[in-house]
């Protein structure tokens, strides 16, 4: 039997549509790989299932009776995975012509290289900002006060020439395997949100480098599987913030932290109560209490 070169994990939750578009032009555009596609279904309630058995039974599929997130459903593929090289792909994402193979073909003949994104794009062909610092608290502050405003590229973006980099986003992010041997899986303590960019933090600490490739793309539609729209991605990156601080900085840094977190919380809440924003009340004081 061929060696398979690369192991394609793809999470789904209740993302039918989505996951039937993202896997023809996988296969469609993918030619040249030997490649083996494993789907964690986490629990969907909707075709998914069904779909993958009649079009795609080719696709190793295993099926969780609950929803186990980000974090332990890529963990989960992760432990099946026979390749050199595993790619972390949403479902709500389209491949295009020659993107994997170059991925690999970089990894392969960079060997300081452990991570590599690619160029992620929206569905009318912008460039989404996918590439960044590390959530230092200088960081921070621009993503929750400048961003709030005017995107800024001086903390995260994307890139128009290869790039080192802090971390990749984990829409499609392609790893060594040995580099997860290596370094170990997602933090299962982040149920989703930061756990790609935890787990970049630990791989440059052990010397890797997580690398930005803007010639392979990626058309990546964004929030398939959240239920609430941008409240789920609001509150998940405020918990993942916290745990990444108690995990990796020091504790005067965590006090600075929440008091920023709080204070974004706040000015939010106010914003919402002066203009009768529902979701901004609801997100924000939730928010407000988890920091």
């Amino acid at each position: 039997m061929k060696k398979i070169t690369l192991s394609i994990i793809i999470l789904s939750f209740n993302t039918c549509r989505l996951l039937k578009n993202c896997l023809k032009s996988l296969y469609e555009n993918s030619p040249e790989l030997n490649f083996e596609v494993i789907v964690i279904d986490n629990n969907s309630q909707d075709e998914s299932v069904k779909m993958l058995k009649e079009l795609y039974p080719r696709v190793r599929l295993f099926v969780n009776k609950k929803n186990l997130g980000f974090a332990r459903g890529n963990n989960q593929g992760i432990r099946k995975a026979r390749g050199n090289y595993v790619l972390f792909l949403n479902s709500d994402t389209l491949v295009h012509r020659k993107a994997l193979i170059m991925m690999v073909n970089y990894l392969r003949a960079n060997n300081q290289a452990g991570v590599i994104g690619c160029r992620l794009l929206n569905i009318d062909g912008s460039n989404q900002s996918s590439a960044g610092l590390f959530p230092y608290l200088w960081v921070t502050a621009v993503m929750l006060f400048k961003e709030h405003f005017r995107p800024s590229d001086s903390v995260r973006g994307s890139f128009d020439k290869i790039k080192k980099v802090d971390w990749v986003m984990g829409a499609a992010m392609m790893l060594k395997k040995k580099v997860l041997d290596e370094v170990g899986v997602f933090d299962e303590h982040i149920f989703m949100y930061m756990d790609e960019l935890e787990l970049c933090y630990r791989i440059k600490r052990t010397g890797y480098e997580v690398v930005f490739y803007p010639e392979a793309k990626i058309t990546h539609l964004g929030r398939g599987s959240s239920e609430t729209g941008k409240k789920d991605p609001i509150l998940n990156i405020y918990r993942g913030l916290i745990y990444f601080y108690k995990k990796h900085r020091s504790l005067p840094e965590l006090a600075v932290l929440r008091l920023m977190l709080k204070l974004k919380a706040f000015l939010a809440l106010i914003i919402g109560c002066l203009t009768q924003d529902k979701y901004l009340k609801g997100t924000y004081a939730e928010a407000f209490r988890i920091s």
